[in-house]
């Protein structure tokens, strides 16, 4: 669930040399926008194409709306199998983009006065966090929005560096948050921990009466109408039209990894849905339409991220990421991935502009994360430079 790791990148960097090439695609392009000055996006076009036929990842697909309304350019190929082109509207893993939902609604019940940011988890769910050193009395609700918990990600432990021997298992979040606190306590006072969103969804249960994925849609997947979002469950198939996604195996093979239990995700990075959707969500979030302005102020309130475990530049609000654009001003949003092979971020940047982008294949070098997050730039960045 982590968004990225460099460190991660540079040791895959020695697979990505012996990776299964995909087939070389132009990227592909919706009509022009409304207005001449909105350019032709031949910049997102060359990014898409370096992804693709250069990094090797199979397909990537940018999804922007704004100003100058609503184009799409995708490049590679959805399905290897049958050679399906890559297109946006298919349904993908969002993973780690889960989180920005799961936040959303726990501002909710704090503007809803059910539910103070500054109350310790030990408030809410006395005894939970009390093992190894761990004590939920000193850890708030803010801190495990932020990361700044001091809890370790359960992803870190040993039995997660072969992900996809657990790929058809069920998992409980008990089970998870209890894997975790037998891990070594971070050295960084900021540390990237799905586990922190586990607990949240407790808080959230424990509140509400209700499971944490029912409140979720309950508030935001079902008032926003976002038809194409949903929770898998144990589902390991997506329903509906979907993008393959692809991993590279031990031996260096590129397998198919769409078919997945991803259970082990639950609140912080189980959501299935689209590009359509994600954009949606987030121009509704930071439209002002599921958060008071005092909790959206608070959302992006952010501290330093570790560079290692985000990217250099980045910043950590409550559930949300901003980070530089080398046009001026920041991007508002998150990114994901799930070890089958999706990668996915949406992000608002100055003017309105809201993108998201969606890979089947996470990049699995450094460089190959570089071009993802200069594709990202160039889709907010190319109808010119923003002082917002």
């Amino acid at each position: 669930m982590a968004t990225f790791s460099v460190k991660s990148a540079l040791a895959l960097s020695v697979a990505a040399l012996v990776l299964v090439s995909a087939p070389v695609a132009t990227a592909r392009s919706s009509p022009p926008g409304p207005s001449g000055r909105c350019g032709t996006h031949d910049d997102v076009r060359t990014a898409l194409t370096t992804l693709t036929a250069k990094d090797h990842i199979a397909g990537a697909s940018v999804l922007a709306d704004g100003p100058c309304g609503r184009w799409t350019e995708t490049a590679g190929t959805a399905d290897l199998r049958t050679g399906r082109p890559m297109n946006n509207s298919d349904r993908l893993r969002v993973g780690s983009v889960t989180k920005t939902f799961t936040a959303t609604v726990v501002l909710q019940l704090a503007a809803e006065h059910r539910l103070s940011l500054d109350a310790s988890v030990d408030h809410y769910l006395p005894g939970l966090i009390h093992a190894h050193g761990y004590d939920g009395r000193h850890i708030t609700v803010r801190q495990l929005l932020h990361h700044t918990s001091g809890l370790p990600d359960y992803l870190d432990a040993p039995e997660w560096e072969h992900p996809e021997r657990a790929r058809y298992r069920h998992f409980e979040p008990g089970e998870l948050i209890t894997q975790a606190l037998e891990l070594p306590r971070p050295q960084q006072s900021w540390h990237y921990a799905t586990t922190n969103y586990l607990v949240l969804g407790q808080i959230v249960r424990k509140i509400t009466g209700r499971s944490p994925e029912d409140e979720i849609s309950r508030r935001v997947i079902r008032p926003l109408g976002l038809h194409d979002t949903y929770w898998p469950g144990d589902e390991t198939r997506i329903q509906g039209a979907y993008s393959h996604s692809y991993f590279t195996s031990a031996d260096g093979q590129r397998v198919d990894g769409t078919d997945w239990n991803t259970s082990f995700g639950g609140v912080g990075g189980a959501l299935v849905s689209t590009q359509g959707d994600l954009t949606r969500f987030a121009t509704a979030l930071f439209g002002g339409r599921l958060l008071p302005a005092a909790q959206l102020t608070e959302m992006k309130r952010t501290v330093a991220a570790d560079p290692d475990r985000l990217w250099p530049g980045a910043r950590y609000g409550l559930g949300l990421i901003s980070s530089p654009l080398s046009c001026g001003g920041v991007w508002w949003g998150h990114a994901g991935t799930v070890p089958g092979g999706h990668r996915a971020l949406v992000a608002v940047g100055p003017g309105g502009r809201s993108v998201a982008v969606a890979l089947n294949q996470v990049p699995d070098s450094l460089q190959a994360e570089v071009d993802f997050q200069d594709l990202v730039d160039k889709s907010l960045c190319e109808t010119g430079r923003s002082t917002a």
